[in-house]
């Protein structure tokens, strides 16, 4: 790792991680400062439980494939924090990252403003967008949508709202009710919203919406996944569409993206369909049923009980009647034992990874599951030729990699 980057580390990782106390005064008081960024950029600003990182990538790939110069803004990271800021897919660069970080810093403290990580990150991501000038910018909220840090924008194009199921309770509530509240945050005054019908807090939604006097619009497009021949296709429009992103859950979020592409397109956006098809063939995403053909292995970061019910599904969608290998990691503070159970069959073997110092411990695992295996004394499971699934956390991967790294180095 190069020193830019590690100083990029060292500053962001001395901040405070979570909030000092809720609100959006030390964002809004920090853009002030910087003659307020987020105000030159056209938004569109995305909350959700789950679904919202996928919405976003195929927004902006398809807005790319459009001629667009877009912006995207995603949290968390899997290797690198330069992964959360992109224009054109390209991260930041280290040298930028570096530069927009002391700046703001330096100056957010000599105005007695001191910045969580997050809102930090947030300032730089407006402050180099704006500077670099998109054509749009997708925006991903962090953790519910009302105190974010992103939302300071007071007119986006328009909203997004993806499916809402418990998680992060201790912050957004224990009620589907009260996190459907926090998501509708992220709702603007007479600014258009995007929400599923199915959504589980729509009632919430369009309480808010009407206050705000928001057009609700709803996804109506019918998709059906299909995966013939080792390809995966999304079906819509009486054609089956190349789509590279596994996971029936994806029918949801591509619903919702299509719609998206019509509002943009009454927004005055130029989009074709030859675009959305070139997008939906190349569209990627880290760590999100990321199946690795070649080492017969699948990576996926879901870690609350909606998004793992909807991993094991589509596992035996794609994978039918197999025998799984999971290597399986949790936070000790998400409903592990819910998860657990919506995703390992007593056929499956399962090797406990614990990744960080936060996690579940492995002799807690073990009470849960004596049949189970510590991952640590058994780390050559990873050349299995079984299919093998890494899940359990989005902060999995990155520690299993160097921790495979480092041990091979060892021998």
């Amino acid at each position: 790792m190069n020193n830019k980057y590690e100083k990029i580390k060292n500053i962001l990782t001395s901040q405070e991680k979570f909030h000092i106390s809720l609100g959006l005064d030390r964002i809004l008081k920090t853009l002030q400062l910087f003659n307020n960024p987020q105000k030159k950029l056209k938004i569109i600003q995305i909350a959700g439980t789950n679904g919202k990182g996928s919405v976003s990538r195929m927004l902006s790939e398809i807005l790319i494939q459009s001629g667009y110069k877009t912006a995207l803004y995603t949290s968390p990271h899997i290797y690198k924090y330069n992964e959360r800021i992109k224009i054109n897919n390209a991260n930041i660069s280290d040298g930028d990252f570096l530069n927009y970080l002391e700046k703001i810093e330096k100056k957010a403290k000599k105005n007695g403003i001191y910045l969580t990580e997050f809102e930090l990150l947030t300032a730089i991501m407006f402050c180099y967008f704006a500077d670099n000038k998109p054509d749009i910018v997708i925006l991903e909220t962090g953790l519910g949508g009302r105190f974010d840090a992103t939302n300071v924008c007071s007119q986006n194009l328009f909203s997004i709202i993806t499916s809402i199921s418990k998680d992060h309770i201790e912050r957004l509530g224990k009620t589907i009710k009260k996190i459907a509240y926090e998501k509708a945050g992220i709702i603007k005054k007479s600014c258009p919203v995007i929400v599923s019908k199915n959504n589980k807090g729509r009632k919430i939604i369009e309480e808010i919406a009407k206050k705000q006097k928001a057009k609700i619009f709803y996804p109506s497009k019918r998709i059906r996944i299909l995966f013939e021949n080792g390809v995966n296709y999304a079906q819509f429009d009486g054609k089956k569409h190349e789509f590279s992103l596994l996971g029936l859950y994806q029918k949801e979020n591509l619903k919702i993206v299509l719609e998206a592409i019509e509002v943009l397109k009454i927004k005055g956006f130029k989009i074709n369909k030859k675009n959305v098809e070139i997008a939906l063939k190349k569209v990627n995403w880290i760590c999100r049923f990321e199946w690795h053909k070649d080492k017969n292995l699948v990576i996926d970061g879901a870690h609350n009980p909606s998004g793992t019910k909807k991993l094991r599904e589509s596992l035996d969608f794609y994978f039918p009647n197999q025998k799984f290998i999971w290597i399986y990691g949790t936070l000790k503070n998400k409903d592990y034992v819910q998860n657990m159970k919506n995703l390992f069959r007593k056929r499956d073997k399962i090797y406990y990874f614990e990744f960080d110092e936060r996690c579940l411990k492995y002799n807690d695992f073990k009470k849960l599951y004596p049949s189970g295996n510590n991952f640590s004394d058994n780390k050559d499971i990873i050349n299995s030729p079984n299919l093998k699934i890494c899940a359990g956390s989005l902060y999995m991967p990155f520690s299993l990699n160097t921790y495979i790294h480092k041990k091979s180095k060892t021998r």
